[in-house]
């Protein structure tokens, strides 16, 4: 009773702040007003339907304005104890609310609140990876060496597929589609997961690389939907189906008008208000939008891949300059400081000619079962998403709707088949949605599912954005037919260099940049008792009401054995690595789990300092892992050729082809020395210490002669380095000395130079006309 007290105190009302609202209502005022009794002023949940069916619903029900429908409780009650548990029983019996839910959203009970019209939903999303983090656990466990096979084991919760490979939703085309995949992938397609276990402490002296279950379980499963995360700037949310659709700020502070609510307390929603599809109209704060804004995403996408926060423009970094009037730093958002890099063409706010000013919102692109899943258990990001940038864009030599299905994901095996096609219906889960004028047709995604926001009208594809706005899509077929190419460059790598749209995701030329997180330093100490928050424990110990231990404000719910703190070697942004991505294409890279450890066990002895861990990958490589990443940080300008080309760390030989950093075995120390390097005082601290399996730059991933050094992907065999032969076809470094070697001949050097300095342009003539020559030399 107690947790349940703090919990609707603190995290929906803050009763104990209340403002001007009676300890207890008048018996004829509750018959009349119901749960407005206390609340009145709050926020209308939505509009519509939706809210005339709730409000509909309440008089019988005892509550007028219908929030038992979804909450549960007593409407009747006099005082918020009274009010704040039970439920109506006739609601109870017809499958509504079985007791008061301070969070109706909240994994499992939404079944009972939002599955009563929303029907399926809630099966779905607590068997996707929202909610299992299945992927998650299978790459860091890989990297600690706990883990030696690409089968998706652990979730955050021990789920059962029970009704087959076939998904419970989606056009005829995608089921079959997809249980085909399934049967064919049933690694990254699982029938079943486990709980990922506790850690055994006692057996961590022996095996300390187990502190990787800590790591996941304290650090990077508070995440999921089942939980209400993490009490910091950026992070606050509610749980399960209010983790996207219940706004809030990123300070955390109520803004509505609710009497009961602390507006001076972080943690609260910000309006009583829902945001979803276009239909789905918040009014806060003199505006009005539709959609669920990008931020909202991010207050989970902020780590591993960070693709909320490239997608926004910004990465992470340690200084937080620059200051500001009163000399201070950046606030703390998602617990770091950012630097504002570039945002993605999608995101930013400059469209093309002719199309409104907005960017797009994360699920114009992203389908209801990319967000919610399918009914199936996807164990990685491929299992579950179903666009790619083809589904709209086309190819230079088919329109999207002349596209096979399949195409973009072959994972090594070309697709074929009839063109997908358009199609003039909506699956039934879309129809709860903002339903768009189909025109001459929806397209259709990579597995066969409608886009019910993109249609073909006429010669142009137009895509409704969620936000009101609409948006005209370029298509690269259109384009080469029209000849309205913006470059040569783009022209030549599209139409002229048929590999690179055969093998490459668009992505891998167009993203701009991506954030690179070298070296994860992790120290896990069970030392004196030490403890921290364990998401998962939280997530399995839920109340009936729904809550996670986590929910009630100011304790971070339950703990378990061990203490993580963690750090880098060093951040990059600028031109990724490029490797083979799980699908058989070429893919930026990033680091991954780069896991380098110290473990400290229960005792204080150091058993493990500054360790990496053994993968299976490629043999046996060093776990401090490169994953193939679609890093959401688009540009219309593609990165030029010679970024790749003519760039060993895009080849995958590190920065400046692994040059340098090149002393991580060895470590330093800095004191007086002689010539010679021997140390001159007898006492003398060490500066950096050894990582005595690391000897080379945590940017290269393979040598020129093809040894793979580092783990390259955990989930798919596809992924690895590029191979041997595409690097050696690829390579043209050092081109520049074809020409310039021939300058210590001073008469052939005479003969071709000018006096005056030639800049770019002038180069390019000059080899335009070496080719031709070459060309008219051999006819």
């Amino acid at each position: 009773m107690r947790n349940l007290l703090i919990a609707i105190g603190v995290l929906l009302c803050g009763s104990a702040f209340a403002q001007e609202v009676p300890e207890k209502v008048d018996l004829a005022v509750a018959q009349e007003k119901g749960c407005l009794s206390c609340h009145e002023g709050i926020e209308k949940f939505t509009g519509g339907v939706m809210m005339e069916t709730i409000e509909a619903m309440g008089p019988d029900l005892g509550d007028p304005a219908g929030c038992v429908v979804c909450h549960g409780g007593n409407p009747q009650g006099l005082t918020a104890e009274d009010a704040h548990k039970g439920t109506v029983q006739d609601l109870a019996d017809a499958g509504g609310p079985h007791t008061f839910y301070p969070d109706p959203g909240a994994l499992p009970i939404a079944e009972k609140a939002c599955g009563q019209c929303h029907e399926g939903y809630t099966e779905r999303l607590t068997k996707s990876l929202m909610n299992t983090e299945a992927g998650k656990l299978q790459g860091n466990l890989w990297s600690w060496g706990v883990i030696d096979g690409r089968r998706a084991v652990y979730g955050n919760y021990t789920l059962v597929d029970e009704d087959g490979k076939t998904p419970a939703v989606g056009t005829d085309k995608y089921k079959e589609y997809m249980t085909a995949y399934a049967e064919a992938h049933p690694d990254q397609l699982p029938d079943s997961m486990e709980q990922v276990p506790d850690v055994d402490v006692e057996a961590v002296s022996d095996h300390p690389n187990l502190a990787g279950i800590t790591y996941s379980r304290q650090q990077c499963q508070r995440c999921h939907v089942g939980v209400t995360g993490r009490e910091k700037r950026g992070d606050f949310r509610g749980a399960g189906c209010s983790s996207c659709h219940v706004p809030y700020s990123n300070d955390g502070f109520y803004e509505g008008s609710d009497p009961t609510i602390a507006k001076d307390q972080p943690g609260k929603l910000l309006t009583h208000q829902m945001q979803g599809s276009r239909k789905s109209k918040v009014n806060h704060n003199g505006l009005e939008y539709s959609g669920i804004p990008t931020e909202s995403c991010v207050s989970c996408h902020n780590r591993g891949k960070r693709i909320g926060v490239s997608y926004q423009g910004i990465m992470e970094f340690p200084y937080g300059s620059p200051y500001d009037e009163k000399g201070g730093k950046q606030p703390k958002l998602h617990t770091k400081k950012y630097l504002y890099i570039k945002e993605d063409l999608h995101h930013a706010q400059e469209s093309r000619p002719g199309n409104p000013e907005g960017g797009l919102l994360c699920q114009d692109c992203h389908t209801t079962i990319d967000m919610h899943g399918d009914g199936n258990l996807p164990g990685t990001t491929l299992a579950q998403v179903e666009v790619e940038c083809e589904d709209c864009h086309g190819t230079v030599s088919q329109f999207p709707w002349e596209l096979p299905l399949g195409y973009g994901e072959e994972f090594g095996v070309k697709a074929e088949g009839d063109a997908r096609g358009l199609t003039d219906e909506l699956t039934e889960e879309q129809y709860l949605a903002y339903e768009y004028e189909a025109q001459d047709g929806y397209l259709l995604t990579a597995r066969g599912n409608p886009f019910g926001n993109v249609v073909k009208s006429g010669d142009k594809v137009i895509m409704h954005s969620a936000s009101g706005l609409d948006f005209e899509i370029p298509v690269l077929k259109q384009i080469a037919k029209d000849g309205t190419w913006k470059s040569p460059n783009a022209e030549v790598a599209m139409m002229s260099v048929g590999k690179h749209m055969e093998s490459m995701e668009c992505y891998a030329c167009h993203a701009d940049w991506a954030p690179q997180c070298y070296g994860c330093h992790v120290t896990v100490d069970y030392s004196e008792g030490k403890t921290d928050v364990d998401w998962i424990t939280n997530a399995n110990n839920r109340g009936e009401d729904g809550l996670t231990p986590d929910a009630a404000m100011g304790t971070n719910g339950m703990t378990g054995p061990g203490k993580v703190s963690e750090t880098r070697s060093y951040l990059r942004w600028e031109e990724p690595t490029l490797g083979i991505n799980g699908e058989g294409r070429v893919s930026p890279l990033m680091p991954g789990c780069q896991v380098i450890t110290t473990v400290i066990d229960k005792d204080g002895n150091t058993v493990a300092h500054n360790e990496t861990w053994m993968t299976p990958d490629a043999g046996g490589t060093k776990g401090v892992e490169h994953a193939a990443v679609q890093p959401h940080t688009a540009g219309r300008e593609a990165r030029s050729c010679e970024s790749c080309h003519n760039n060993p760390k895009a080849l995958g030989y590190g920065i400046s082809g692994g040059r340098f950093l090149n002393g991580y075995d060895k470590g330093f120390t800095v004191d007086l020395e002689t010539a010679k390097g021997e140390m001159i005082p007898g006492k003398t601290s060490v500066q950096s210490q050894p990582i005595p399996s690391l000897d080379h730059d945590l940017s290269r991933i393979v040598t020129e002669d093809g040894k793979q050094l580092v783990s390259v992907g955990s989930h798919w065999d596809l992924t690895g380095p590029l191979p041997q032969e595409m690097r050696e076809k690829m390579e043209r470094t050092g081109l520049c000395m074809g020409c310039h070697q021939n300058m210590t001949d001073e008469n052939l050097w005479d003969k071709v130079n000018s006096e005056k300095f030639v800049n770019n342009k002038e180069h390019q003539e000059v080899m335009d006309k070496a080719i031709h020559a070459l060309s008219e030399s051999k006819k």
